[in-house]
C-alpha cells in the first residue's frame, strides 16, 4: 500500500476530528455509509453523491476476445462492471489542483 491511498481508518479519523463523534461512532458511521453504497450497487441501482460523482453498474454482453500472446479467440462471458463517473465539480477541483502543483513546481525552478 502506498502513502497516497486513503483508507477506512483515515476516513474514520477525519470524521472523528471534523464531526466530533467518538472514534468508534466515527468508524461505525463510515462503515454504514460504505455498506449502504455497496448494497445499493449490488442491487443494480446507481449511487449519486452530489458534487462528487456517480457509481453505477453496467452489464456487459458476451463477446469474443483474443489472447494477445497467441492470437487465439476466446469467449468472454457476460458480466457486470462497476463504473464511476466523477462530477464536473470534482473534475474541476482535481484539474485545478494539478495545475496549481505544476505551476508551483515551475516557480521553484
Amino acid at each position: 500500500m502506498t502513502d497516497n491511498t486513503l483508507t477506512r481508518a483515515q476516513l474514520s479519523e477525519a470524521v472523528y476530528k471534523e464531526v466530533g463523534l467518538s472514534r468508534n461512532e466515527s468508524a461505525d458511521l463510515v462503515e454504514s455509509v460504505l455498506k449502504e453504497i455497496s448494497d445499493t450497487l449490488v442491487k443494480g441501482q446507481s449511487v449519486k453523491i452530489s458534487s462528487f460523482g456517480s457509481f453505477y453498474v453496467r452489464d456487459k454482453k458476451e463477446r469474443i476476445g483474443r489472447n494477445p500472446k497467441t492470437g487465439v479467440e476466446v469467449p468472454i462471458t457476460p458480466r457486470r462492471v462497476l463504473v464511476f463517473r466523477p462530477s464536473d465539480t470534482l473534475k474541476n477541483k482535481v484539474n485545478n489542483s494539478a495545475s496549481n502543483k505544476q505551476f508551483n513546481l515551475n516557480e521553484e525552478t
